[in-house]
């Protein structure tokens, strides 16, 4: 596959929170967690006509972060406690696990929440803006944030069962 093609740029932007989750994973610090995204981003584009099409390309770019987290493992193996390689294996095979199901997840969370009254799913949009909180929310409409809080919640579980059941019906499918 071509770097430069429209296809292989939606599938890197596309994977790009599932890897991040993954490289976190396995870091446990935000920061470099991020400079080893870009360091594997760099990797893939390079790569990209190694990439098989039809292939799981989050899975693919997983893999060749796992090598740039092992690599970073080694560099600081020196300066601080690192978890044993076996550990680090056991965490990477349990989140690529996570990141075969996550596109599945957000496709039922999609869908779910289409089926929200539109007063609920303008509180989640609006609870989810970059720098809104509770607080504003409750502020704006003339509610406590305890109010908002729970109103919040309880479309959370209603989410969280429909995206359950919806999974589960498509498993069965």
């Amino acid at each position: 596959m071509k770097r430069d093609t429209e296809e292989f740029i939606e599938l890197l932007t596309g994977a790009q929170s599932s890897v991040f989750g993954y490289i976190l994973t396995l870091c446990h610090d935000h920061a470099k967690a991020q400079d080893i995204l870009q360091e594997t981003n760099l990797t893939l584009w390079r790569k990209a006509d190694h990439f098989e099409e039809g292939t799981n390309f989050t899975a693919w770019a997983c893999r060749t972060a796992y090598f740039h987290v092992l690599n970073h493992r080694r560099k600081l193996s020196r300066e601080q406690l690192v978890f044993d390689e076996d550990v680090l294996d056991y965490l990477a095979e349990r989140q690529e696990e996570r990141a075969d199901t996550t596109g599945d997840r957000i496709s039922a969370l999609r869908k779910c929440m289409e089926k929200l009254p539109d007063p609920q799913k303008e509180l989640i949009q609006q609870r989810y803006e970059p720098g809104a909180s509770v607080q504003d929310i409750a502020e704006e409409k003339g509610r406590t944030e305890g109010a908002i809080s729970q109103a919040l919640y309880r479309i959370r579980a209603t989410l969280q069962s429909c995206v359950e059941k919806q999974i589960a019906t498509e498993a069965r499918a």
